[in-house]
Order: structure tokens, then C-alpha cells, then sequence
């Protein structure tokens, strides 16, 4: 039996966060998250918990499971930080944590684009820290790692030394940690804008204004992939957003390249790549579900088709409407698509399984009567690490398949 150690931060004995019995079990076998039902509240009441605060989780037996952070006001109320009861949640955490992440990505890739920190996968539970050359930009997605801000900063220097550090804290995920959103600058100037490097493209990211940090780098080892089926192809690329898929696709050869996105600053953006790179693509600004069908109306067809939407299914209760919309997306996407043409299929909605999307795009085909070959099915990129205990990390889809007429 390992006993909780005493423990004190700033002087002052942390907390205990004691658990149900049988309710460390998920615990003991890697998983970091406690929910509120799985706490011993007649002992450790969470309304005796500030949001934030660092506690000692302790089983019924007085096992020792780790250090974790508490929010009591949310269903997730504790995340676990450390298991070591030698090492205390704080700075020195921190930088150990983000050097072990450091060390992956340098593995990985040749220049300092992509994702540093991926959350519980990363030990870091709730942050999220993008890289973009010499620019960090970061997210606390709950309490726990708001109250830690200043030890994420100071850490970030000590094993990056960035230009600029910018929390871009505007993520509809804080609210359910009763977050309030802003976007403030940590130290450096970071500038309004950053150039993102992939697949041979410079691409110009708002830092302010951007959907999530301003790229999505999960989609990087998709993009590189479908590189092979553009060559010579026209290509269609639907919720464009910066033009990720669609740039890259006009550098490695497509012969005419047609970006589709809801939001003028982005496309604004995308253009602005476009002329930087000395590439021609086209850009329609429309909904994507009504470009499609405006284009099939058209009579246009294209020989590769991307469909990389947001998420349709956030919340387990939206899955029906949700799986109704990605097979309507496909489907409406196979309506443009030329008697023998690759659709790249994306969702990162984590309630929808790979075997759901292969059966959105299944019942589309038989709708049109098209025959589907699935022909590669890809993840989150390297830099999006899947915790194996946490099945949550695990959320990106991108399926690539050969469409032809039956």
C-alpha cells in the first residue's frame, strides 16, 4: 500500500481529494481524469476545493495516486498531474514535462511547426501549446491550468526562449469550466499575423482572429499524403479554411485548384498565401453545403474532392443529426466528382468512429449509385500523440477513397 506523502505548497499542506471505494481503478491504469461521482464528497466535500487548486487524490485505502488540479464546479473535477509524490505540480514540472514533448517533435520534424504540448497526452492535461517558428501560441482549456499560467510561461522560456508567448484563451471549451475568453500576450510582440511552413507552402495565420491557435497542424501527415493523387488533377477543397489542402495541392501539380470557405477573412488570408507563393487557386466564399450543390448544378467536376469540415457531433446526443450531415456532405461531394475520382472524407468530431464516417461515405455512394474503394485511412498527425489510457485523445479522421461509377 503506498500511503498519501505530506505534502505542502507555498508553505501551506495541500488538500486531500479522497475517492469512493473501487473508484481508482481507471486511475490505475493510466487514465488522469476524475468526475465528480467518483469522489468521497462526505470526506472531501469539492464545494471545500477553490477552482484550481493543486490537491493529493488519495483511494479509500489511503493510496496515493497523484497530485492533480480540481475545478468543483465541473464534471471532470480533477485532473491528474504528477503520480510522483516526490514532485509537486509547479514550474519544474513543467519544463520536465515540456522538454520530454520537445524532444518528440525534433524527432519528427526538420522545422518548428507544429503542436509542442497535446494536453493529457502530454501530461499537461488541459494545455495546448502551438508552435509557430519563434512564436508560442497557447490555450488553457480548464481551470487547473489557468491557475498554472505563470508556471507554463516561465517554463516555455527556460526550454524554448520564444519571441512571443500568446494565450489565445477564446475556446468555447472554457465556459463548461465557468472560463471567461480572451486573447492576451504572455511577453515578446508576436504581431497580428504568423507564416506557417508545410509541404513546401508559407502560409499567413491570424494569431488573433484564426479559428482555434490559427492552424490546424492534426491534419499536417493527411495533407503530405494526398499529395500523390493531385498531380495534373483538378481539385476541389470544401471548408478550405487557409487553403492547407488546396495550396499545397496547386504547389505539387494540380492543374486548377478551387478553395470553398464561409469566412471572407480567411479566404482574405488564403489569398494573400496564395500570391506569397506565387500560386493560382480560386476561392468561393458560400456555405459549403450550398457551394456543392450550386456546383453540381453548374455541371463542374473535379477529379480529387476534400471535405475537412468542423465537427458535426460534439456532444454524444448530436450523433444521429450529426451522422445525417457527414453522409449528406459526401454524398453532395460525390455529385461533383468525376466518373473516376479520390474523395478525402475528414471528421474530428471523436463521438463519430471511423467505422461511422466509412458508413456515411458507404450510403452516400449506393445513393448515387457509385461503387467506394476505401484506399487509405489516416489519424492525427505525430504531434497530436493518443494517450492510451484516454480514448478521448484519439479524435481526427481522414479517409481516402477511389470513387467510380458502378
Amino acid at each position: 500500500m503506498t500511503h498519501a506523502p505530506d505534502a505542502t505548497r507555498d508553505g501551506l499542506e495541500l488538500p486531500e481529494l479522497r475517492l469512493k471505494p473501487r473508484e481508482d481503478r481507471r486511475l490505475a491504469a493510466g487514465h488522469l481524469w476524475i468526475f465528480s461521482n467518483e469522489v468521497d464528497t462526505a470526506r472531501t466535500p469539492l464545494t471545500g476545493f477553490a477552482s484550481g487548486a493543486v490537491a493529493r487524490v488519495v483511494g479509500d485505502r489511503d493510496r496515493f495516486l497523484g497530485y492533480a488540479y480540481v475545478n468543483p464546479h465541473a464534471l471532470i473535477c480533477a485532473r491528474i498531474l504528477s503520480r510522483d509524490g516526490r514532485y509537486l505540480p509547479g514550474k519544474s514540472l513543467v519544463v520536465h514535462r515540456l522538454q520530454v514533448a520537445l524532444a518528440l517533435r525534433e524527432r519528427l520534424y526538420a522545422a518548428p511547426y507544429y503542436r509542442l504540448v497535446y494536453g493529457e497526452s502530454d501530461g499537461l492535461p488541459g494545455l495546448v501549446l502551438d508552435r509557430f517558428g519563434d512564436v508560442i501560441v497557447a490555450q488553457a482549456g480548464t481551470a487547473g491550468m489557468e491557475a498554472m499560467k505563470e508556471d507554463v510561461v516561465e517554463a516555455v522560456r527556460k526550454v524554448i526562449d520564444p519571441r512571443a508567448f500568446i494565450w489565445k484563451n477564446d475556446s468555447g471549451a472554457r465556459e463548461l469550466e465557468g472560463l471567461p475568453s480572451y486573447v492576451e500576450t504572455a511577453f515578446g510582440d508576436p504581431g497580428t499575423h504568423a507564416w506557417v511552413e508545410e509541404n513546401g507552402v508559407r502560409f499567413k495565420v491570424s494569431l488573433v482572429a484564426g479559428q482555434k491557435t490559427g492552424w490546424f497542424y492534426d491534419q499536417s501527415a493527411n495533407r503530405h499524403a494526398f499529395l500523390r493523387y493531385v498531380a495534373g488533377r483538378r481539385v476541389l477543397d470544401v471548408f478550405s479554411y487557409l487553403g492547407a489542402w488546396g495550396l499545397a495541392a496547386a504547389r505539387a501539380g494540380a492543374s486548377e485548384v478551387v478553395c470553398v470557405d464561409s469566412s471572407a477573412p480567411a479566404l482574405a488570408l488564403l489569398e494573400e498565401s496564395a500570391a506569397e507563393n506565387r500560386l493560382t487557386v480560386r476561392t468561393v466564399r458560400d456555405d459549403a453545403f450550398d457551394a456543392l450543390a450550386a456546383l453540381h448544378a453548374a455541371g463542374e467536376k473535379f477529379d480529387v474532392v476534400v471535405v475537412d469540415p468542423p465537427a458535426f457531433i460534439k456532444r454524444r446526443r448530436d450523433f444521429p443529426k450529426g451522422q445525417a450531415a457527414y453522409r449528406k456532405l459526401n454524398q453532395l461531394a460525390m455529385q461533383v466528382m468525376s466518373s473516376d475520382a479520390i474523395l478525402v472524407s475528414c471528421s474530428c468530431s471523436h463521438h463519430l468512429a471511423t467505422e461511422d464516417l466509412f458508413g456515411a461515405i458507404q450510403q452516400a455512394s449506393r445513393h448515387l449509385d457509385r461503387f467506394t474503394q476505401i484506399i487509405e485511412v489516416g489519424g492525427q498527425a505525430p504531434d497530436h500523440p493518443i494517450h492510451g489510457a484516454i480514448p478521448e485523445t484519439r479524435y481526427l479522421k481522414s479517409i481516402v477513397s477511389r470513387v467510380v461509377h458502378d
